[in-house]
């Protein structure tokens, strides 16, 4: 992430360069910020606002050069990425620059996150989870490593969850990671900060696993006990927390490095609050996925596969409105077995939920239903809800789930002998024991 700071600024506002592929005209405006390796700025670019990244003198080698001509020519692996789109330089400045999209000022730095600054949502966390492994899966299965995963790279949209992902210049071809950044310390794989091996694919995994607690626990999952043992956090004793001697702070076999009450409160706040299914992954990921980095790391598609699950087990307490989590299949639920909310320690009445035979979506007064919920041959895809939980117009206490697709469903309530058409547009109640038909699969309802 580029931070204001008291750069060169090379480049002055009104200064007119333009690209080397197109010849397009690219006037310079303000600068937005700068670090090791050059300034930021704000930039308009046949007629459009866009941002333009200027190399310091030390970083415009030949090789930066190429690798951007690599990036410009694959393309970005998503929007999310603000990728290069055109190398830029001009008669009026020494040196060479790239232009990118400009990111919308709604998205705030995961630093903000982290001081406490913006709040997003459990929905919200969950789904720029989603968004963050869905779109290294992308980037990976295009060939690239990113090198270096960290908050610093990441903005988050606080409302929708949406992701942008910055600094894609240093993104290089899997394999082929030499010279340039290693990453960020507390975001390197314990190989690289041992000197035993490059950026890869391989150890973006355990970034993206950093990243991903990070998100979810506000905290780091190596800085527990050992920490606060650290009386100068200098490189030796970074090396010896995050590559020689690397413990999970929830480690199920070790306990030497648990967070402490006082000093790791964030993880000790939120670890408890996620679903089992949540807990086992970052295990995973810091336990087997450090001691053995080939075959111990979770894959991206895990993760996304994860990310959804969480998102569609949020529910809400109905005594304060804080969100929770559903933590079992309901075929095992017992009306005995209650939860509390985490927030006001008041029993939750579990809402009806939707079985399909890819997932278990609870039904909140705001649940959508998309097609991957009734497909597994669809991708992941929320643009186009194709149901939502809606209250009945005449009788407020009764709920349905509204057909928002152009396909004609079908329903039977428990002890019903036919079957009653659901076209689009209209609702089937919600009652326990519900089988409907989608067409694409069959669900049952259970409340």
């Amino acid at each position: 992430m580029f931070v204001k700071s008291p750069m060169l600024q090379i480049l002055q506002p009104g200064q007119v360069l333009q690209t080397e592929s197109t010849q397009l005209q690219c006037e310079i405006g303000s600068l937005i910020g700068g670090g090791g390796q050059g300034e930021v700025y704000r930039a308009r670019l046949a007629g459009k606002s866009v941002a333009l990244k200027w190399y310091l003198p030390r970083a415009a080698t030949r090789l930066q050069r190429n690798s951007l001509e690599i990036l410009i020519r694959k393309g970005a692996p998503n929007p999310s990425f603000l990728w290069p789109m055109a190398i830029v330089s001009g008669a009026t400045a020494d040196g060479f620059g790239y232009i990118m999209p400009l990111r919308d000022p709604s998205f705030r730095g995961l630093a903000d996150l982290m001081r406490r600054r913006i709040d997003p949502t459990f929905r919200a966390l969950s789904t720029a989870g989603f968004q963050l492994a869905h779109s290294f899966l992308q980037l990976h299965s295009k060939g690239f490593c990113y090198r270096d995963i960290s908050f610093g790279n990441l903005f988050i949209h606080p409302e929708t969850g949406a992701i942008l992902i910055c600094d894609n210049d240093n993104v290089a071809i899997d394999g082929n990671a030499t010279g340039g950044i290693l990453g960020t310390p507390r975001f390197m794989a314990p190989e690289v900060v041992r000197g035993e091996a490059l950026p890869s694919t391989q150890t973006d995994l355990y970034s993206l696993a950093v990243l991903l607690f990070y998100l979810f626990a506000i905290h780091h999952p190596l800085e527990g006990r050992r920490e606060l043992a650290i009386h100068s956090f200098d490189l030796p004793a970074m090396t010896q927390l995050y590559g020689l001697e690397p413990v999970f702070i929830f480690d199920p076999t070790d306990d030497s490095n648990r967070p402490v009450r006082g000093y790791h409160d964030n993880a000790l706040d939120f670890w408890p609050l996620y679903p089992r299914f949540l807990r086992d992954l970052f295990t995973r990921a810091f336990t087997a996925g450090i001691h053995d980095p080939a075959h111990g790391r979770v894959r991206e598609g895990e993760w996304r596969a994860a990310m959804i699950r969480l998102r569609d087990s949020i529910l809400y307490c109905q005594e304060c409105g804080t969100e929770n989590f559903y933590d079992r299949d309901f075929l095992q639920y017992s009306p005995e077995d209650i939860p509390l909310c985490w927030n006001c320690s008041r029993g939750i009445k579990i809402p009806f939920r939707i079985r399909t035979p890819r997932a278990i979506v609870i039904l909140n007064h705001d649940s959508q239903l998309y097609p991957h919920h009734i497909d597994d041959h669809r991708p992941y895809d929320f643009t186009a809800p194709i149901a939502e939980v809606s209250r009945h117009p005449v009788n407020p206490a009764l709920w349905g789930l509204k057909n928002l697709s152009a396909e004609t469903w079908s329903f039977q309530t428990a002890g019903d002998v036919n079957p009653v058409t659901v076209p689009p547009g209209r609702s089937l109640p919600l009652a326990n024991g519900t089988r409907v038909n989608f067409g694409k699969c069959e669900a049952e309802v259970r409340g």
